[in-house]
Parts: structure tokens; C-alpha cells; sequence
């Protein structure tokens, strides 16, 4: 079986009983619209890892979130006449201008890093493709193109699903798999890059929901500022049973907070 690298997402995603995706469902114009949570009772959908996740409270991001907001408040000239729902709504857009940026270059690397391993052409962000690649295998000592999986969908019976974008099952190679998770942030050679418990449920959380519980697990994180320099960061077994434990308290949470499931 396989390796594994999951891409969280901002809005709710669902999947389906066969593990595929159902993000988006048939509005009534018959244009595309966002599954609800309505629309998953119906469908018996199951919401995805990183949203159980998002239950717990972020002090350093909202910390970072409110420092954006006061900068873009001080900045933003105020437009005659203006209303003052509209100048905090004006501000509200401005300060999330950065983490929308770096969202939308991580999102391109991302997808730079799995065109990689399918060994397509044109690859946007190829020098940090190439070096994801070659680190994930000095580390691990399995070659780029031995095995490995991209975008691998799943669901479980414990009401949850996911997608993992690349990944290697058990071999002679590596007995129990791996699961990696790819991150995309600033950094440079000296900076010391932190993963957190959130990382930690959600790798634990995949590796039981392909069926490889005793996987090897890290999160592998491509410098935005830095293209080419990559670090590894692997969670001991002990962490990762203490994940997997808060992730089921989480999961319990959710079912229960919003009637869902049985």
C-alpha cells in the first residue's frame, strides 16, 4: 500500500459512501452550489477530516487575524459618505487580502507537486515540485515514481472521509506506509517550522481511513519564499495515537452538535 499528502480546504467538504467527493451539488437554476449540511443528511454524505478539525479554537490564528484586521483598519482611507458597515466591511476584505495570496500560491504549488509525481509536463512551481519529491525520497528512501498515489478519496465507516493527494501503502520497502501531509508557508533555511496538533489529528485521522493504522506520518513543508527548500517534519507513534484519540472526541463532538449521523 502507500504514502499520503492531504490538502486542507477552507469550506465544508463532503463525501460520498464510496469515498468520492461531493463538494458541490445541483442548485435549482442547475448551476453548481456548495453541499450543505442539508443536502449531506440526504445524500448520507459524511464530512471530511479537516472539517471535524476546525471544531477546535486557533489562538495564533485568530491572534494573526485581528492583528490583520487593526493594520487594515489604521491603513484604509475612509471614502466620503461611506457608511460605517461598509468601511468594516471594506476592512474585513483588505486584512484577509494575505492569507487569500498565500492560499492561492499554495494552492498552485500544491497542485505543482502532484503534477510532479504524475510526471506531467509544465509544471508551474517545478524547482520546489522537484525538491518536495527528492527530499520526501532521501527521507524515506522510496524513488518519486515507485508506487506512489495522487488524490486518493476515502470514506469510513466511522462517518468521515477525506482526500489524500499522494501516497504510498505498505511494501517490502516500507511495511507499515506512509502518510504525509504537504504545506505550503514562508520560511527560510534558519526558520524553525512548527506543525500542530491540528496536523497531527488530521495525518492520524487519514491513516486509519485508508486502512494503514500503523503508517509512518509527517507533514512536509515547501518554502513559499524560499523556492526549492523543504522540510520534513515525522510524528512519533505516541503522537499519533494521542492524535487519533482527539480526533475521535472531535468526531463525537461534531456528530453530536449537529444531529448527525446515529
Amino acid at each position: 500500500m502507500a504514502t499520503i499528502i492531504a490538502r486542507s480546504a477552507e469550506s465544508v467538504h463532503w463525501y460520498r459512501q464510496d469515498g468520492k467527493p461531493q463538494y458541490t451539488v445541483a442548485a435549482k437554476d442547475g448551476s453548481q452550489r456548495p453541499t450543505t449540511l442539508r443536502d449531506a443528511r440526504k445524500m448520507d454524505l459524511v464530512p471530511s477530516v479537516t472539517t471535524i478539525t476546525k471544531v477546535v479554537n486557533k489562538p495564533a490564528l485568530i491572534a494573526w487575524q485581528l492583528e490583520q484586521m487593526m493594520l487594515a483598519a489604521m491603513t484604509l482611507p475612509r471614502v466620503e459618505g461611506e457608511s460605517g458597515e461598509s468601511f468594516i466591511q471594506r476592512v474585513d476584505y483588505d486584512s484577509k487580502a494575505t492569507g487569500r495570496m498565500a492560499a492561492e500560491k499554495g494552492t498552485r504549488i500544491h497542485e505543482s507537486i502532484e503534477r510532479h509525481y504524475k510526471g506531467e509536463a509544465n509544471v508551474e512551481h517545478e524547482e520546489t515540485a522537484k525538491a518536495f519529491a527528492g527530499a520526501v525520497s532521501t527521507y524515506f528512501g522510496i524513488p518519486p515514481y515507485d508506487g506512489w498515489k495522487t488524490e486518493q478519496s476515502f470514506s469510513t465507516n466511522l462517518g468521515y472521509g477525506g482526500k489524500i493527494d499522494l501516497s504510498y501503502h505498505p511494501s517490502e520497502k516500507m511495511p507499515h506506509g506512509i502518510v504525509l501531509d504537504a504545506k505550503s508557508k514562508e520560511f527560510g533555511p534558519d526558520d524553525k517550522v512548527i506543525a500542530y496538533d491540528e496536523n497531527l489529528m488530521q495525518l492520524s485521522a487519514y491513516r486509519y481511513g485508508i486502512g494503514i493504522p500503523m503508517a509512518r506520518c509527517a507533514n512536509v513543508f515547501a518554502s513559499r519564499t524560499h523556492p526549492g527548500l523543504i522540510k520534513i517534519l515525522e510524528w512519533t507513534e505516541e503522537d499519533l495515537q494521542r492524535g487519533w484519540k482527539m480526533f475521535n472526541h472531535l468526531l463525537g463532538y461534531w456528530k453530536d452538535k449537529n444531529k448527525f449521523g446515529a
